[in-house]
């Protein structure tokens, strides 16, 4: 089914403003409703929609979890419009608007979540590439009309996505194994942090940024997220403690090999991690570089691996206050991490593996 418009878009947070953004580069009438007059005066600025009444569609619901259902039931009931949302949490917001409308209304209701997003929040956080090349989870239940399944897909096609279709009480499962989780362990170890004494941060490195980076974000949201997906967030967990029962235990009594076999699983982990464009997991090798602290240098290394041929596949930069310079590592493919050395070396960069 073609997306030809007009799309109301419920909630001009970043999600909102973002899919705004991206269906009028794709030439798509927007239309956006929020209750914070700021949110929309800003979105309406960046060309995301405009506030005007319109006959839509598609309504897309973009507000925080705890609103998900009410505003999903007022435009089942205030539209002929297909609904879908782009909440982080499927089932709950079903249930709650099933126990509302009939359902000949719910058929026209399709659930989905993009699985993009950022720390930041609010529509200037916003970019119509949010999506490019990120998954789509698009939830249809069983009385879903399949109509308006395509048009939801259709959604996450013109803004850049890539549609992959889920049971809502499997997305919920997803979503807390490989987001909530994560998002729950990280704000665990950098809660950590707050009563450290400052000579230990002194010794902060990237390791504990790249761990701690998720937990920046709004705990409000993130409260609401985490209370839509407690059952499956609650058996994840306790399979985390147990695992960190079997550490202490291992700790305790010095076995090694207990200790081993914990990170062994975690780097076969990481291993099935799918690669860039969903693909399967590329051997990647690392090496450093340091890069002068001044203008233009980072902008050097990158052109300069440009023109000896090597693809850079993931980039971390190691902002340490005590070096006059930056470590920048590099991810290359296996085989081509030599070469970038010698080359980049050759070059009079300095770099180590």
């Amino acid at each position: 089914m073609r997306l030809d418009g007009p799309v109301l878009v419920v909630g001009a947070g970043l999600l909102g403003t973002s899919i705004g953004l991206a269906l009028r580069a794709a030439g798509v009438e927007v239309a956006l409703a929020d209750v914070s007059e700021e949110n929309l005066r800003i979105a309406t600025g960046l060309g995301a929609g405009t506030p005007e009444d319109v006959t839509p569609q598609l309504v897309v619901v973009a507000v925080p979890p705890d609103h998900l259902a009410e505003e999903i039931t007022l435009a089942l009931r205030e539209t002929d419009a297909v609904v879908t949302d782009v909440g982080s949490v499927k089932a709950a917001p079903l249930r709650a608007v099933s126990a509302q409308v009939d359902e000949a209304a719910l058929r026209r209701y399709v659930g989905s979540h993009p699985m993009a997003g950022s720390e930041r929040s609010g529509p200037f956080a916003a970019s119509g590439a949010l999506f490019d090349g990120r998954p789509w989870a698009v939830t249809p239940h069983e009385h879903a009309d399949p109509d308006a399944v395509a048009l939801v897909t259709a959604l996450a096609e013109v803004c850049g996505a890539t549609p992959v279709v889920f049971t809502p009480a499997e997305h919920d499962r997803a979503v807390a194994r490989t987001s909530h989780l994560p998002h729950l362990l990280a704000a665990l170890v950098a809660g950590r942090l707050t009563d450290a004494p400052r000579e230990h941060l002194a010794l902060s490195g990237q390791g504990v940024r790249d761990v701690t980076r998720i937990a920046a974000g709004d705990p409000g949201l993130w409260q609401q997220i985490i209370a839509a997906n407690t059952e499956a967030l609650t058996v994840l967990l306790q399979d985390v403690r147990g695992d960190i029962d079997v550490l202490l235990t291992a700790l305790a009594d010095d076995d090694r090999a207990r200790v081993a076999a914990l990170l062994d699983r975690g780097v076969e982990g990481t291993a099935v991690i799918p690669g860039k464009h969903g693909g399967p997991t590329v051997a990647e090798g690392t090496l450093f570089v340091a890069v002068p602290d001044h203008p233009g240098e980072l902008a050097r290394l990158f052109a300069d691996a440009t023109e000896i041929g090597v693809n850079i596949e993931d980039v971390h930069i190691d902002h340490d206050p005590a070096r006059p310079v930056g470590l920048v590592e590099l991810s290359v493919a296996t085989d081509a991490v030599d070469h970038l050395v010698e080359s980049l070396e050759s070059r009079g960069w300095t770099t180590h593996r």
